[in-house]
């Protein structure tokens, strides 16, 4: 029997973990001004860390690691085209970008590690998107290489509202089995959700890495495949703490009929 001082504060310690509200998912956002460009032309891409259902808050972005773009089977660094933005008093980045020749643009970001102390961990989300030049429908299922990313199974730049997106996990370049996919939308719509539950969708992939969501309204999705990295980092504190990687894919959904 344990001492009765003790169980009063485990039965506390439980009590308060059932009422405390669960943490906002984190996306690392990387939205274009659009999706597709019908005929060619300059693309702006504002950079933003958030919790897009809520609206915020907008978290501070130190200056990207890394930002570039894939096209044509090959990569380039557009780091040094980052201006610094401020949305909501935070630091976000904005970059603009021409695309003269058709074909698939998969703009990527590689974002410094964020420490999140309520969570006692560092995230960083590899977060990408595609941008068609000249509405090819060619190279949108090239992958960047990214140490986490998903491969897209449905053209992302040609989604109804309502259709199935499709994509796979992977880590190094190799599928994740039943690897856990959050899903939010950037609610510019003022959408009220019924509950906290349904603010962040979760879906799990399949035994082979592959995820299914049907969009139920226009606008920009991110699906984030959460992973734990497989070095910790230290913390400010000094401690080990673990790294959330997260594979990020945003998707715009068009309204039929408008």
């Amino acid at each position: 029997m344990l001492p009765r001082p003790l169980l009063r504060s485990l039965l506390a310690a439980a009590l308060y973990s059932a009422f405390v509200p669960p943490a906002s998912a984190h996306f690392q956002e990387i939205i274009p001004s659009a999706d597709v460009l019908p005929e060619g032309g300059a693309v702006n891409l504002d950079l933003v860390f958030t919790h897009p259902f809520e609206g915020g808050p907008v978290m501070d972005m130190k200056r990207p690691a890394s930002v570039g773009v894939f096209a044509g089977g090959k990569s380039n660094d557009l780091t040094d085209r980052l201006v610094p933005a401020s949305t909501d008093g935070a630091t976000t980045w904005k970059l603009s970008y021409d695309l003269p020749e058709p074909g698939a643009a998969i703009f990527h970001v590689t974002p410094q590690p964020y420490w999140e102390p309520s969570e006692g961990k560092y995230i960083v989300h590899y977060a990408k998107v595609v941008v068609d030049s000249f509405a090819s429908g060619e190279g949108w299922d090239e992958m960047v290489g990214l140490p986490v990313e998903i491969r897209p199974l449905t053209q992302p730049t040609a989604v109804w509202t309502g259709n199935i997106f499709s994509g796979v996990v992977t880590k190094a370049g190799k599928p994740v089995p039943f690897a856990k996919v959050e899903v939010e939308f950037i609610n510019d719509k003022g959408i009220k959700a019924p509950n906290d539950a349904y603010i962040t969708q979760v879906i799990k992939a399949d035994a082979n890495g592959t995820f299914n969501y049907a969009m139920p309204t226009a606008g920009w999705w991110g699906f984030a495949a959460l992973l734990e990295a497989d070095q910790p980092m230290k913390s400010p504190e000094g401690q080990d703490v673990p790294v959330e990687e997260g594979a990020l894919i945003w998707v715009n959904a068009k309204p039929m009929g408008q």
